[in-house]
This record gives structure tokens, sequence and C-alpha cells, in this order.
């Protein structure tokens, strides 16, 4: 049996990259841990029986899988042992995502982005090209580009990307030191019975469905602070300041709380997948990230130019 390691979009920072970021799209890599016989098409056509894209003899035709040293592999090249393979994911289909990232600043250092909803952050799945890290990287030529925090899909707002690998460090730290400031807003069914401002805090975990979390008895692991903005009817605005960082920790709060967020697939109940169903955005925005420079000292504060969509 043949073991690896398979690095997805991005090879590592530290890595001697042999092939260059092409269309905004990083190579990836797979180190492999053990000698096997057949050569490399057929071990490739085992590792990845159900590929999305050109078949591995067309890539391997075409130069596209290198090792380490960036020498083009054959089909009917060694597979050893401490190998590293570099290849370029491609997807045959893919279908577009019809709304549009902006831009709200750049440095030599950083990259601050407003996200739009259903793009996702990076390469993953059934999404390659249209992902917020290889257009921006299409766009901007910045080979180095690396979101320094992630967003949902679903969710759209404030996205901060690092393109200097001498400072990405320093900037990653604020958010490992949990100095950075995070806003949230939501829409969602009017919360009854509680006093404005509040603090919610539980334990969360890893849900029955690899995708979600859940909440369980114990040592709360996440809190959040909620303050309401304004109603309309029996939707609410909501200003949400998460002091951790769980995995889809506001929306399983508000679903918890019993307001969940307008149009959440996911929480209180994970509805069957709505594939390219562009209709129904999840009211759910990262409306500001704001911090001390850790370079300069300065103030800095950035702001989606974003709005949440009332029902009619």
């Amino acid at each position: 049996m043949v073991r690896f390691v398979r690095k997805g979009h991005q090879a590592a920072a530290n890595a001697v990259v042999p092939l260059p970021v092409r269309d905004g799209v990083a190579p990836s890599y797979l180190w492999i841990t053990a000698t096997r016989t057949g050569g490399m098409l057929a071990f490739l056509e085992e590792r990845f029986p159900a590929i999305a894209g050109p078949s591995w003899a067309e890539r391997l035709a075409r130069g596209d899988v290198v090792d380490a040293h960036g020498t083009p592999l054959q089909a009917d090249s060694h597979v050893r042992q401490g190998m590293r393979i570099w290849y370029y994911r491609e997807l045959e289909h893919e279908t577009p995502i019809p709304f549009e990232e902006g831009i709200i600043f750049q440095d030599e250092h950083l990259l601050v982005v407003d996200k739009p909803h259903f793009l996702p952050m990076i390469p993953t799945g059934r999404f390659l090209r249209e992902t917020l890290l290889v257009r921006l990287k299409q766009k901007f030529d910045l080979p180095h580009l690396t979101p320094i925090h992630r967003l949902d899909r679903e969710t759209a707002g404030v996205v901060i990307f690092s393109h200097n690998l001498a400072t990405r460090g320093t900037y990653q730290s604020m958010f490992q030191k949990r100095s950075i400031r995070k806003v949230y807003e939501a829409l969602a069914p009017v919360l009854h019975g509680r006093d404005f401002p509040f603090t919610y805090r539980s334990r969360m975990v890893d849900g029955d469905k690899f995708f979600v979390m859940r909440e369980e008895e114990g040592e709360p692991n996440s809190e959040t602070f909620v303050e309401l903005l304004e109603t309309r009817g029996d939707v609410a605005r909501y200003r949400l300041h998460p002091h951790t960082g769980r995995k889809h920790q506001l929306r399983l709060h508000m679903a918890s709380l019993g307001v969940p967020i307008l149009n959440d697939a996911f929480y209180p109940v994970a509805l069957p997948c709505k594939g390219d169903d562009f209709s129904a955005p999840l009211q759910l925005l990262a409306r500001s990230i704001a911090f001390d420079d850790p370079l300069t000292g300065e103030a800095r504060r950035f702001d989606s130019r974003r709005a949440l969509a009332w029902p009619a």
C-alpha cells in the first residue's frame, strides 16, 4: 500500500516550487512514502479514480506532472519512496459565481477584500478558479497571496490576505493572540425575552455531519456578544462580536438562541445542498475588522461596503 501526504491548493511556504502559479492556480504536491511498481500513470489513476478534469495520461503528456526538480514525469516513471510529485489541480466544468469581490485596501503587506456571498475562500471540492484566492492571484499577480483568516463560503464581508512572506507571521499572530476586533451583522427573527446587549457562551464540538457543529454540556469554549440594532416586523438586525473563533460560531449561537440567521441552510437543521442556487444568501456579514498594526502601531479599521437584504 502506498501512503502519501497531499497539500491542497498551495505549497508549503518553505518548499522549493518547481511549477509556477498558472492562471491564479498554485500547484499542489504529493509526497510518496512507499515505493511501488507499475509506473506513475497507474499510480495516479489508482490514487485519483474519480478525478474531474483531463486524464492523468493527458497531463503527463503535457508535462504538467513533475518531480521536485521540475523534471516532467512520464507514464512509466518509477514511483519511489521520498518522491514529491507536483501537479495542477484541474476541473473540467465549474459553474461561474456571478458576484464580484471588492478591494478595500492594499499595501506592501496586506490585501483587504470585501467578499461576496457564495464565493469560496480557497480551492476545495467542486471549486477551483471560482474562489476568492484564485481570482485575486489572477487579477493582481501575487503568487504568495494567502488568507490569514477565513470566512465561510456563505458569509460575505471583510477578509484579510497577506502577500508578503517576510511579514505574514507577524500579521497571523494577531489572530492567534485574539488581538483582532471583528464585528458581524446578521438578520434573524426577533429575539424575545432577553435584555440587550448580552453575552452568549456555550461548548461547541464537531457535529454528527462533518460540515456542522453542535453544542454540548461542559465548560464553554465559545463566546459571542450580541447587540440589537433595529427591528422591522418579525425580523431584527443584530451586531455580533465573536470573542472566540469557532467554526460556524455565530450561526450556531443564533440558532441555539432560537433565532437562526435568515437563509441558513445548516442551522438549526442541515438542509439538502442547494447546489448552484444563488437566490437566498445567508444574511450574515463580516462588517468590520480593526486592529493595531503590529509593524507600525497604527490603529486600523476596514469596513465592508455591502448591505444585508431585508425580506420584502
